[in-house]
């Protein structure tokens, strides 16, 4: 036997019991099957029924964007969960349940990166939020409310604005913004909640002419809520989060 040929056998010899341990080990495990399933505990949180997504926008994209035209300006209206309630999916009846809007203009008689001084201003005087809901009981609610000048409940403290006309909108340099708006507690049978936006608009005839004319935006928005025993979870937040 050559040398190398005595190498390899002492290998084979190191090696044959090493791998008939790891079988031995490996047979000392129960034998599974093609039925066995592994189980996890359930969250509650995530047991609901199927929501037919042409009934809520909202719910199924956990956002909800609206653009109304008007003599060539672009009215865009923006809703989505806050942080501590983000997931659409899991509003229930119990519980606070978040969202902010956003509602801006856009000039689209001029490029988007066009000097300021070439767009037609939009002022917003009003908005106002009506709601209702529905329930299997067919007890009628009105789970939030809104009626304000805009000035009043916009997130920034000193938007650009007009005495006569109200605050600012033409992006880029103005823009409603309400926060953290809450939707209580709802009645156990309710699946659903239909938010009415109405917007009081002045729009200039041409930029820099100072003279407006003046439409409203109404905007519907449904959103479905699910049957559950437990509230609608509310996350912690830092208090600029949004």
């Amino acid at each position: 036997m050559t040398i190398s040929t005595r190498a390899a056998a002492a290998l084979v010899a190191l090696v044959l019991p090493a791998l008939t341990g790891c079988q031995a080990f490996g047979s000392s495990r129960p034998e599974t099957t093609g039925t066995d399933e592994v189980t996890t505990a359930a969250d509650p949180y995530q047991t609901h029924s199927k929501i037919d997504e042409a009934e809520s926008a909202f719910t199924r994209d956990g956002t909800f964007e609206t653009h109304t035209a008007s003599t060539g300006i672009d009215l865009v209206m923006t809703v989505y969960p806050t942080k501590a309630t983000p997931r659409t999916h899991e509003w229930y009846p119990g519980g606070n349940k978040y969202f902010t809007f956003t509602f801006q203009a856009y000039d689209l008689d001029v490029a988007m990166r066009d000097p300021f001084k070439n767009k037609r201003k939009v002022y917003l005087s009003h908005v106002e939020v009506t709601s209702s809901s529905n329930s299997a009981s067919g007890l009628a609610t009105t789970p939030y409310t809104l009626d304000a000048d805009p000035l009043d409940v916009t997130l920034d403290p000193d938007p650009l604005k007009s005495a006569k006309y109200g605050q600012l909108i033409t992006s880029p340099k103005g823009s409603l913004e309400v926060r953290n708006q809450v939707i209580g507690e709802l009645p156990d049978d309710t699946t659903e909640v239909t938010l009415d936006f109405k917007f009081k608009v002045w729009i200039e005839k041409a930029a820099g002419s100072g003279q407006y004319v003046q439409d409203t935006i109404e905007e519907k928005m449904p959103i479905f809520i699910y049957k559950s025993d437990l509230p609608t979870r509310v996350l912690p937040i830092a208090i600029d989060a949004n």
